[in-house]
C-alpha cells in the first residue's frame, strides 16, 4: 500500500505568523487537492528566523500551531507533520515539532536538539533532549529539524527505536545545498529508511534559501526533489520497502555494539 506524501516548500514571510498561516493552509489545501495523506512544513514557518522578536511572535505552549494543525488536519483527514515553530515556555523558547493525525490529534512534539550557532540560535533558543519518535496508521516515524541531520548517531538513535521513515523540517541556506542532498541521502542509506525532508525557499534579511526539498527511498534513491522556487512537491512511498531493503542487506543485523562500547573505552584512555 502506497502513502503519498507532499512537502510544502514555502517562502515565509519574515517574522509575519498570520501571513504564513494563510500561506501554509492555501498550500495544503492545494495538496490536499492532488491526495496527499501525510503533508510536511518547513521548519520555523511561523515566524522565520526572526529570532530578536520571539518575545513578541513565540507561540505560547504552541497552542495556536497545535489548533492551526489540528483543525486542517481534521477537516482534510490527513496526517500533518506541521514543521517546527517558535514555541514559548516558562524556562525560555523552543524550536519544536508539531505533529497532527488525521483525527486531529496531537501526537508528537519534538524539540530540536542541536542548535545552530551559525544562525544565532543557541543565543535564543533552549534546546530540546527528547527523541521526535511517533506513528502514523502503524506507521513508525521519526522527525528532526534541520541541523539534527548532522549528527548521524541522532538520527541512529530514532531508527534503533524504530523509525521507518525520518520527517525533516529545515531552514537550509543555499550555500550549503550541497551538504544538505548529500547528508540526508546517506541518512537515508545508512538507516535503510525513507527520508521526507522539507526545506523553506525564498530569503530574509541575512540568508538566502536552498529549497530542494527531497523525499528519498532506502536505497537512498531521491525519488521527487523540488527546486530553489516555491512549491509542493509529492511522491508516493511504499513502506514495504523498508523492510525489503533491510532484508537484502542487513545493516542492523550486523551491527557489533558490544565492540563499539569498548572501543569508546579505548579512545577515553588513549
Amino acid at each position: 500500500m502506497t502513502i503519498r506524501i507532499a512537502c510544502l516548500q514555502l517562502d515565509i514571510a519574515f517574522g509575519d505568523p498570520n501571513e504564513n498561516e494563510r500561506r501554509a493552509e492555501s498550500a495544503i489545501e492545494s495538496a490536499v487537492k492532488d491526495g496527499a495523506n501525510i503533508i510536511v512544513l518547513p521548519e520555523l514557518w511561523t515566524t522565520g528566523y526572526d529570532l530578536t522578536r520571539l518575545d513578541e511572535i513565540a507561540d505560547e505552549g504552541a497552542e495556536r500551531a497545535k489548533a492551526f494543525a489540528s483543525r486542517l488536519a481534521q477537516a482534510h483527514s490527513i496526517h500533518l507533520v506541521a514543521g517546527s515553530v517558535a514555541k514559548k515556555t516558562t524556562t525560555g523558547v523552543t524550536n519544536t515539532m508539531i505533529v497532527a493525525d488525521r483525527s486531529g490529534q496531537i501526537v508528537s512534539e519534538y524539540s530540536k536538539l542541536h542548535l545552530f550557532q551559525l544562525m544565532d540560535e543557541h543565543l535564543y533558543l533552549q534546546p530540546g533532549s527528547s527523541l521526535g519518535l511517533f506513528s502514523l496508521d502503524g506507521l513508525s516515524c521519526a522527525g528532526v529539524i534541520c541541523y539534527d541531520i548532522r549528527f548521524p548517531e541522532w538520527i541512529r538513535a530514532h531508527v534503533l527505536a524504530g523509525a521507518e521513515v525520518l520527517f525533516v523540517v529545515a531552514e537550509w541556506p543555499l550555500p550549503r545545498l550541497h551538504h544538505w542532498r548529500t547528508l540526508l541521502m546517506a541518512r537515508a542509506i545508512e538507516n535503510q529508511c525513507y527520508v521526507i525532508a522539507c526545506n523553506r525557499a525564498g530569503r530574509d534579511p541575512n540568508n538566502v534559501f536552498a529549497g530542494h526539498s527531497l523525499i528519498i527511498d532506502p536505497w537512498g534513491e531521491v525519488i521527487a526533489e523540488a527546486d530553489e522556487k516555491p512549491g509542493i512537491v509529492a511522491a508516493d512511498i511504499d513502506p514495504a520497502l523498508v523492510a525489503d531493503v533491510r532484508t537484502r542487506i542487513p545493516v542492523f543485523a550486523d551491527r557489533r555494539p558490544h565492540d563499539y562500547e569498548a572501543a569508546k573505552k579505548f579512545f577515553k584512555t588513549y
